[in-house]
């Protein structure tokens, strides 16, 4: 049995399995190895199996073997082995050390580096995977690498002819289950003489 895997948020009493054996008496249903930290328990005459506490994610996988007994007779068995897995929840957004930077661009820079992002996910796998993007982009004056988080400007300034400020909304995104989560950092550029 390899049931669906489970939300490191199910609650006990959680709904995992059922196991059903084909037998003409009935039987008695128990989890007979493998369970060492007791998250499930089974309805020893139906043969459900629910969670019986909160999951710790790194203790999963669990294998356990689960047997069914004759009821009249505890030397006729069969056992079967269960798989359970439990998948991480994306709990945190991403987070940039700081929530404003500040940068300065000599008017008439060709298209430059400005500064790189680098945000921080305190989850694990592709919860932890951050793409960055732009908010704002002013017409296209900036860009980001989606993987590098590097700001770049697009074309030169004209301190005396265009603004000698501007604000780029930066968001990093990971790419959680079931929803992604964003982090902002707002880079303030300013364009120098």
């Amino acid at each position: 049995y390899h049931p669906a895997p489970l939300s490191e948020k199910s609650l006990p009493d959680t709904f995992v399995v059922e196991i059903s054996v084909l037998y003409k008496l009935p039987v008695n249903y128990s989890i007979a190895s493998g369970d060492q930290k007791g998250y499930f328990i089974i309805h020893s005459s139906n043969g459900i199996i629910r969670t019986s506490k909160n999951l710790e994610l790194e203790d999963f996988p669990v294998n356990f073997k689960v047997r069914a007994t004759d009821s009249s007779n505890a030397a006729i068995f069969s056992e079967v082995e269960v798989k359970v897995e439990v998948m991480d929840e994306n709990n945190f957004p991403p987070v940039f050390p700081s929530s404003l930077l500040e940068e300065s661009l000599p008017e008439h820079s060709p298209a430059t580096e400005i500064v790189q992002l680098k945000a921080q996910d305190k989850d694990t796998g592709r919860n932890g995977f951050l793409t960055y993007g732009i908010l704002n982009g002013h017409g296209l004056k900036f860009r980001i690498n989606e993987t590098t988080g590097i700001l770049y400007s697009t074309a030169p300034f004209d301190y005396e002819e265009e603004p000698t400020e501007y604000q780029v909304v930066v968001y990093a995104e990971d790419d959680g289950i079931p929803e992604k989560k964003r982090g902002y950092c707002t880079v303030v550029i300013k364009i120098t003489d």
